[in-house]
């Protein structure tokens, strides 16, 4: 089908048995809330437990089917993309649901919602419906791929929840954690009962009476994040729960124009996004004072099992959300930190930050998942603070600096970071 021809609501039309990207896109703007893809896979109807849920906190099925893949801004246009290879569908599976829901606000308040199903290589839409006339609904079911003798096919849904990602995962069968929630309220007592003191002769309690269930064979799913802002920049992961397990920390990156205008008097445009090659890197203090960074300069990437505890997962040039650069820490050993600051620099293909969007993704494997997104560059910055991780007193806490930095001339972004900061490091030059 043509890439600007919407299908109407409760159509259906034949997709190709083969990994597909799904796009939930609208456009952002002031007052304009987040938007999460999600996907359900369905037998009759539900779910099989919560794995068959993927969403941010939970961004891949183990069948490999369905990939939460992230959010990208592409000059005011954000989607937010699930990767699904239909070919790995379980054959017990008959449906994936294809879903959005908002934080802090509602989909009325989100202009030009879609969802868009193209080839894996992004090139051919072959599905796409521009859901319209939302208000106060929280979630949306905006499509589903379901089988049909032996082929799948993509629907068009358009079905609204009031009660968010929350009410549309219940529905499902999914059980969601409510750590917020009151216990229900029992009903009005009187005057207090007598306490009975510890007797093993007590009766057991009458069968009418409600029990405390029992705990299910897995944690709930837990639908909280935490996204980091300048007016709140920190966050305790002792208090989210996220204090063991590997963190991997990711960061994604979108050129924002095709071209920027540096180099020649005439303004020749030069295009930066096809060598553009950024950097995550971590300073890190150990508990027994000593220092080091991890980095793909020097091939100092680091270890997980044993010092620095800290490890780069490569170097990526493309920037996109699947891969990104990404490094891991691992935070059963987070006695032995005392600080860690992740950084980023340009190694080659750009000047400065200035036509870059970035987002930082901090995903504990136990808690919420922390994510921020860079400001604006407006300052010839070659290398950027991006959060500072500190061990004091038992607590293990992420402060989102987002800080660039400029570089005095003849000095490194290494060296500059390490001063902003007072690391005390000694630096020589290196090469990847």
């Amino acid at each position: 089908m043509g890439a600007d021809m919407s299908m109407p609501k409760g159509s259906n039309t034949p997709v190709p048995t083969t990994a597909l990207r799904v796009e939930v896109g609208w456009r952002s703007g002031p007052g304009v809330p987040d938007a999460d893809a999600s996907a359900l896979l369905l037998v009759g109807g539900k779910v099989r437990s919560d794995s068959d849920f993927v969403f941010y906190n939970q961004p891949a099925h183990a069948s490999g089917a369905v990939r939460h893949e992230g959010k990208r801004d592409a000059g005011g246009r954000v989607t937010d993309t699930l990767l699904v290879d239909l070919a790995r569908v379980e054959p017990a599976v008959e449906t994936v649901v294809l879903a959005a829901s908002v934080d802090g606000g509602t989909f009325g308040q989100v202009p030009d919602l879609s969802i868009e199903v193209r080839d894996a290589a992004g090139s051919t839409v072959v599905a796409r419906f521009d859901s319209t006339g939302a208000s106060v609904e929280t979630a949306f079911v905006l499509g589903e791929f379901y089988r049909r003798q032996g082929a799948w096919k993509f629907r068009a849904v358009g079905q609204g929840y009031g009660s968010g990602l929350e009410g549309l995962a219940t529905d499902f069968g999914i059980t969601v954690d409510e750590p917020q929630q009151a216990a229900p309220t029992a009903a009005p007592v009187t005057a207090p009962p007598p306490v009975p003191q510890a007797s093993p002769t007590l009766p057991p309690p009458p069968a009418t009476m409600p029990s405390v269930p029992a705990p299910p064979a897995t944690a709930p799913v837990s639908l909280s994040k935490v996204t980091l802002t300048k007016a709140a920049p920190s966050v305790s992961l002792t208090k989210q729960g996220g204090t063991s397990g590997a963190m991997r920390v990711n960061l994604n990156w979108e050129v924002r124009k095709q071209f920027s205008r540096w180099g020649g008097k005439q303004g020749r445009a030069v295009a930066l996004h096809n060598d553009l090659d950024l950097d995550l890197c971590a300073l890190f203090e150990l508990a027994d004072g000593r220092k080091g960074v991890v980095q793909a300069l020097g091939n100092a990437f680091g270890a997980l099992h044993q010092p620095p505890y800290i490890q780069l997962d490569g170097d990526d040039r493309t920037g996109a959300v699947a891969s990104g650069e990404n490094l891991t820490i691992n935070l059963d050993h987070r006695d032995d930190f005392r600080r860690i600051l992740v950084f980023v620099t340009i190694y080659e293909g750009a000047r400065s930050f200035a036509d870059l969007h970035a987002t930082v993704t901090l995903q504990p494997q136990y808690g919420a998942p922390i994510d921020f997104s860079l400001d604006e560059c407006t300052v010839p910055s070659t290398v950027c603070a991006l959060a500072l991780i500190t061990h004091t007193g038992g607590d293990l806490v992420v402060q989102r600096e987002a800080r660039y930095l400029v570089p005095e001339r003849g000095v490194s972004p290494q060296r500059t970071v390490d001063y902003a900061y007072g690391w005390g490091m000694n630096w020589t030059p290196g090469r990847k």
